[in-house]
């Protein structure tokens, strides 16, 4: 697993961006998973910028979002739907119908969910799928102890989720206490993970999946690429630690904080 820190939310966003730029600028027709929630934020502000100032183009880009919550409408305000529209797709020209976001209204929940994995095949399988972390270390909403196995499927969300997100709710009790979510098998059939975290409580869950208390080691320090020249099977042992080790290519951009040292460039 590649591993870059940056000092602030700005930086961290910028390089996860140019990661993205990057796949597109040599694969103009890429499939991208798309993840919602403040730490993507950025991310996706800085892809509308390069958008509109330097014509990156997403013309032939086909998008698979993560998740959705069970029960809300496309058009209510903390619906994924909603957030992916308001501060990505609506400024940027991607084809609506190469936009896939999973349903909370389906009649059928089994049938969407097979449906679904199904498109993502016929797309050939997602080339660079962006994720963000729960402080509890979940992706998506596939819990801790989801199934490295898992496919799309519904999940019961756990306390500490309900209680994450009930800062974006009137009232704790109108958060959703079900969601639909890609499972971890599919997120790992992604041909690249582009993990970005920010914030204490993050640094911890990202310590907690690399196998320590959450300090950065001397080898991971700002802007440097931790694993460009690690031999293939320790990168892939970090990977497995991170319980991501299904993955043909991983990287986890990060903000820098105090629970993080970091020593100075060697």
């Amino acid at each position: 697993m590649e591993v870059i820190v940056q000092r602030d939310y700005a930086a961290m966003s910028k390089v996860a961006a140019q990661i993205v730029a990057e796949l597109l600028n040599t694969k103009p027709n890429a499939v991208l998973g798309m993840a919602t929630g403040s730490t993507p934020l950025g991310l996706y502000q800085e892809l509308v910028r390069l958008h509109k100032k330097e014509q990156l183009d997403f013309s032939r880009v086909t998008t698979f979002n993560l998740d959705e919550y069970v029960g809300l409408n496309v058009n209510h305000p903390q619906s994924y739907h909603y957030f992916m529209h308001e501060h990505f797709f609506r400024h940027v020209n991607i084809p609506p119908h190469n936009i896939n976001i999973p349903s909370g209204t389906t009649s059928n929940y089994p049938a969407f969910c097979a449906w679904y994995e199904k498109r993502i095949a016929e797309c050939g399988g997602i080339d660079l799928q962006i994720l963000g972390i729960g402080s509890d270390g979940h992706i998506a909403f596939n819990e801790p102890t989801s199934s490295l196995s898992s496919r799309t499927r519904l999940k019961t969300l756990s306390k500490q989720t309900i209680d994450d997100n009930a800062r974006f709710f009137e009232r704790r009790e109108d958060v959703p206490v079900y969601a639909i979510t890609m499972g971890v098998g599919t997120i790992l059939d992604a041909r690249k993970l582009v993990l970005v975290a920010s914030g204490k409580t993050k640094a911890k869950a990202i310590g907690r999946r690399r196998g320590h208390s959450g300090q950065i080691t001397g080898t991971e320090h700002l802007g440097h690429r931790r694993s460009a020249n690690r031999p293939a099977a320790r990168r892939t042992a970090e990977a497995g630690r991170a319980g991501l080790h299904g993955a043909r290519e991983c990287t986890s951009v990060c903000q820098a904080v105090r629970l993080c040292p970091l020593l100075p460039p060697e």
